[in-house]
């Protein structure tokens, strides 16, 4: 536990004093340079600076800044408040993170490890600068391993006759705790009680045959039509299924010589790959949801 905790809990020389700020809004004249004055009248030395726009005429207007300002955990609540003063005036959508302050994770698995594996492995190694909080999961099977790490894991079973007290276990469990939600391969469809807390901080991960492979079996389904392309989707969850704003993709080539199996292995590949990506991309502050699609600065 203390190996796995000290390798996690680091801080980058730089985490202390630095921030990133994400912005949506109108399309219009002079937001940059009024949100680059702004930090620059309060001292901040701006180290990374995207944006972009979906139309200029009367179009949304996205930005994602990273800074640095001196003694930034005594002066963040003051640069919040002179900064709704500014955002008001150009209608933004608004948030500062700061860097010493890590998203805490709540995983949600399944039977299926691969994902989670990936996620821990990614966490281990410091490549998810996040914490993970505690896996959840409606079955025992991974509770030793991922204890191992001195994560904490909550079984929680789900029946269709339970399903509601499951999910009110659930949210008790998490709330206040997390910051975000991964769905790693976890088999059981949310209702909106636990959604809405979480609105584009829950993200899932499915292989891309859906809609076209519904049901069971769907890569059974794909290698009975002879498929050519299999892929996956990781996605922020909404109450239409698998239809929330879509956050990563990737797909391999396949053929008439890769039998189900081997189409499970790829899939399963493929799968692990694209929703550590987009669990990065989240902690790293680096999507904006506007309506149901994300800008992505990657």
């Amino acid at each position: 536990m203390d190996k796995h905790m000290k390798m996690n809990g680091l801080v980058k020389s730089y985490d202390t004093n630095r921030a990133r700020m994400l912005i949506s809004c109108p399309d219009g004249p002079g937001i940059v340079s009024t949100v680059s004055r702004f930090l620059f009248e309060h001292g901040a030395n701006i180290v990374q600076s995207d944006q972009y726009t979906i139309d200029p005429e009367g179009g949304m207007f996205f930005m994602r800044i990273e800074f640095d300002l001196a003694q930034l955990e005594e002066r963040i609540d003051g640069l919040k408040q002179d900064f709704a003063k500014i955002a008001g005036r150009f209608q933004m959508e608004w948030n500062i993170f700061q860097l010493s302050h890590k998203k805490k994770l709540a995983i949600f698995v399944s039977k299926e490890d691969h994902c989670l594996v990936e996620l821990l492995w990614q966490w281990q190694a410091g490549d998810l600068d996040a914490e993970i909080s505690m896996v959840v999961s409606n079955h025992p099977d991974m509770k030793e391993y991922v204890e191992s790490f001195g994560i904490p894991y909550y079984h929680i079973p789900v029946t269709p006759e339970t399903k509601r007290e499951a999910e009110q276990k659930q949210l008790e469990v998490v709330n206040g705790k997390v910051d975000l939600i991964v769905l790693a391969r976890y088999m059981q469809i949310l209702s909106p009680a636990l959604i809405q807390p979480y609105r584009n901080r829950i993200i899932n991960i499915h292989h891309s045959f859906l809609p076209a492979f519904v049901g069971g079996k769907p890569y059974a389904q794909a290698y009975d039509r002879g498929v050519k392309i299999i892929g996956a989707t990781a996605h922020y969850v909404t109450e239409e299924l698998d239809g929330g704003p879509i956050i990563e993709q990737d797909v391999q080539r396949v053929s008439h010589r890769d039998d189900v199996a081997e189409l499970k292995r790829i899939g399963r590949t493929i799968e692990r790959v694209v929703l550590a990506r987009a669990v990065k991309w989240h902690i790293e502050d680096r999507i904006l949801v506007h309506q149901n699609k994300t800008v992505v600065f990657n």
